[in-house]
């Protein structure tokens, strides 16, 4: 028994070490305690509850914050999509003003032709009418009005017919008196008469030729006058006619002159129209002009509201992470009371286990008090018969003894054994209680969660629609991106467009309209096209960033492989056009052409020992870098 009790001692000196060890631990942990609560706005003698209350609040303001972020990021898409809109209506006007300038500037031109030819036609007029006032001085010396030169001509026509006529039958008359005078001569030498063939003294046909022959003298002299008259006929005949071509001439400059005259009216018209059109034209250009400068002065206006959401979102950003800190040194704080709360717990049991190893002692140190003063008095008051007796009730009673210590031992063990699983039980109880309050508080949760699930589904749907939104709205814009890039890259009138479908393929459109993949490109135009694709990608990435953020690098390594020296400079301007228009701070280039190695701006030489196998980076100038 004296060996148990020396056992039990010293496993509650083993317990009091321990009890000491926690102590100094439980004062570590509340030296802690204080010292994170004095970093925050809670009291140093706040507790668990406070400090989870607080953590509480704290994760309140994160998820307002969330929401305020959020917000500020539609309304950075909503503002760049104003300014970009508000750019392409821009282009557009300024587009539409230059197009309809160009119009007036064409038409002008035009119209400076029309004035030309205008007045052309005016001298053609003046020159008409001088001809017409020519035929009409024509017709005052003439015998007729002009007007009249037809019918005078028909006139003269039917007399110099009608003197034709008789001057025709004259000669006939005139041949067969001719015929019949000469006839009578012949009978005359004959000496017969003409007319019955007797001899010619006293015949009467013979007194009348004579008569046939003055009347033949008469005849002659009227043919004579009527020949004469024919003549004049025919002049006055041939006047009448040109005066009559005269007329139709006077008729035909007249319908001339009518039509150029209308003419004229109508490009007159037509120069006051296209005056007023190039004055109207000039005008929409103006007001064209003007809405373009609106349009960008709106769109530079939606610009700094987006740069504004930046700032903002970067401010909340960095609310959020000192919340988070906070958030974080609470945790830590809570993780420590709950150390705590354990220690105490540790502590409290192990002050039980050993007030309950004391109390055994005790009582085994009185069992043994009076076993020993049972022995003394039974060795004094009995004889050796009755000591032998004792000594066996000793052995019986030390075997009963051991017995009972082992059983002692077994329920203390039990005993023990059943104070842990009341403790678990205990805690367990604690434990149901928390997740009974868990479980009334999620309850109300899903309550709050099932009354926003339908609204849940919607905004999924309305993100899943604005993603796919903003999927094309990407594609439009790398596509735009990529279309402006190769433009400047590589300018060549084989290729008119690239275009970019929404699964991202691409495809080469040349002039004529025939398709190409880039595959089908020759090594240069391959590698003008990468640079071209990498440099669109660079620039839709870098225009998403959140927040006030740089630019990041561009890196270009050995990028001139396939290209000659004419893509060299192209590349050149790709890259000026990428640090002066879009702004990228840093571009860095990996090269060996020394077109690149002049134009930049600062160089740094790597070197490789081939000995050691060691690289080495110098800043150089230009002139000191070696042609490798």
């Amino acid at each position: 028994m004296t060996e148990t009790i020396e056992a039990t001692e010293r496993e509650r000196e083993a317990l009091g070490d321990e009890i000491g060890e926690r102590r100094e631990r439980r004062e570590e942990v509340r030296d802690r305690i204080d010292s994170e609560l004095g970093e925050t706005e809670l009291s140093t003698d706040a507790d668990r509850e406070a400090v989870a209350a607080l953590i509480e609040d704290l994760e309140g303001r994160d998820e307002e914050i969330r929401d305020e972020i959020e917000q500020h990021r539609l309304d950075l898409q909503r503002h760049r999509e104003d300014a970009e809109g508000l750019r392409e209506d821009a282009s557009d006007a300024e587009e539409r003003a230059a197009e309809k300038r160009e119009q007036a500037d064409e038409l002008e031109a035009d119209l400076e032709k029309t004035r030309e030819d205008l007045e052309e036609r005016r001298d053609r007029l003046a020159e008409l009418d001088e001809e017409i006032e020519a035929i009409e001085e024509t017709f005052a010396d003439a015998p007729v009005e002009l007007g009249e030169a037809e019918p005078r001509r028909e006139a003269v026509a039917d007399e110099l017919e009608t003197v034709t006529s008789d001057l025709a039958s004259l000669e006939a008359t005139i041949e067969s008196l001719e015929a019949d005078i000469e006839e009578a001569e012949e009978l005359l030498e004959a000496g017969k008469c003409p007319e019955c063939g007797q001899a010619v003294e006293a015949a009467p046909r013979v007194e009348s030729l004579d008569d046939d022959r003055e009347r033949l003298a008469d005849l002659r002299d009227e043919h004579e006058e009527l020949r004469e008259q024919r003549e004049d006929v025919r002049e006055r005949l041939d006047r009448a006619e040109t005066l009559v071509d005269r007329e139709d001439e006077h008729e035909r400059i007249q319908e001339k002159r009518e039509t150029l005259a209308e003419l004229i009216g109508e490009r007159a018209s037509t120069v006051e129209e296209t005056e007023r059109r190039i004055d109207s034209l000039r005008e929409d250009a103006a007001e064209l002009e003007a809405e373009a400068e609106k349009h960008r002065e709106s769109a530079e206006e939606a610009g700094e509201a987006a740069e504004e959401c930046r700032e903002a979102i970067a401010e909340c950003n960095e609310r959020r992470g000192t919340l988070a800190d906070r958030i974080d040194r609470l945790d830590s704080v809570v993780e420590d009371f709950d150390r705590l709360s354990d220690l105490e717990d540790a502590i409290e049991n192990r002050k039980e286990r050993r007030e309950r190893l004391a109390e055994m002692n005790d009582e085994r140190r009185d069992r043994l008090g009076t076993l020993r003063e049972r022995r003394s008095e039974l060795a004094e008051a009995i004889d050796e018969d009755r000591l032998a007796e004792a000594r066996d009730d000793k052995d019986r009673a030390e075997t009963y003894l051991d017995e009972v210590v082992a059983e002692i031992e077994t329920r203390e063990k039990q005993r023990d054994e059943l104070q842990a699983r009341i403790g678990a039980i205990e805690n367990e109880i604690e434990e149901l209680e928390s997740l009974r309050e868990r479980r009334d508080d999620l309850e109300a949760t899903v309550e709050r969660l099932d009354s926003l699930y339908a609204e849940a589904e919607q905004l999924q749907e309305m993100y899943g629609q604005l993603r796919a939104e903003l999927r094309q709205r990407n594609v439009e814009t790398l596509e735009r991106m990529l279309n402006d890039t190769f433009d400047l890259v590589y300018r060549n009138d084989s290729y008119d467009r690239i275009e970019l479908e929404t699964d991202y393929h691409l495809t080469i459109y040349q002039k004529d309209g025939e398709p190409l993949d880039p595959d089908q490109l020759s090594g240069g135009e391959r590698a003008l096209f990468n640079l071209s694709l990498r440099a669109a990608i660079y620039r839709l990435l870098a225009e998403g960033i959140e927040g006030t953020a740089p630019t990041p690098p561009l890196i270009l390594d050995e990028p001139t492989v396939f290209l000659d020296s004419g893509h060299v400079s192209q590349l050149l301007e790709l890259i000026e056009y990428m640090r002066s228009e879009i702004g990228v701070e840093q571009i860095v280039v990996v090269s060996h052409d020394d077109e690149l190695v002049d134009a930049a701006d600062d160089l740094v030489h790597v070197a490789k020992d081939a000995t050691t196998n060691r690289s080495r980076v110098e800043r150089r100038d230009a002139p000191e870098l070696p042609a490798d």
